[in-house]
Order: C-alpha cells, then structure tokens, then sequence
C-alpha cells in the first residue's frame, strides 16, 4: 500500500492548481492567476476542493480493500479450511 497520495487543489474560480501565493502559515491564500483570495486560507480551499478530496479517499479505499485481501490470502496461503474470494 502507498505510504503517501497526492492531489492538487485547484481555484474554485479558474480551475487552475499552480499559482497559489500564501503566507507562512497559510491562513491567507491568493490566485495569481485570477486574483481570486481565500480569506479562510488553507481550510477555505479544502472545502472547496471536497470533489478532489473524495477521490483520493477512494484510491485509498480500493488500496486499502486490495492490501487487506493480499494480507489474508497470504496467512491463509495452502489451507483447507479457509478461501478467500
């Protein structure tokens, strides 16, 4: 299983995910692009971006559910009691 997954935010206004300015600890954020500000900073742009969010949830789910069955076929690997679908 991934130790790490990534995703880019994106500006709610142009959709775009590289021109972020922000200040050290990121409670304030611009769109260089659009000029577009989050006044609510970091979190601001999360709520956003829930969409992005959900998505990644979902790769880790399907990782997750993919490592768990590898896990157990493994330990039950040659038994005739137990089969794993």
């Amino acid at each position: 299983m991934k130790q790490q997954y990534t995703g880019k935010l994106r500006c709610i206004t142009c959709g775009d995910t590289e021109s972020f300015e922000f200040n050290d600890d990121k409670s304030y954020i611009k769109c260089v692009k659009c000029g577009r500000e989050y006044l609510g900073g970091y979190n601001e742009l999360l709520s956003y971006n829930q969409e992005e969010i959900e998505v990644i949830k979902g790769q880790i789910q399907a990782d997750a559910e993919d490592y768990i069955k590898k896990s157990l076929q493994n330990a039950f690997k040659g038994s005739k009691l137990f089969k794993i679908k």
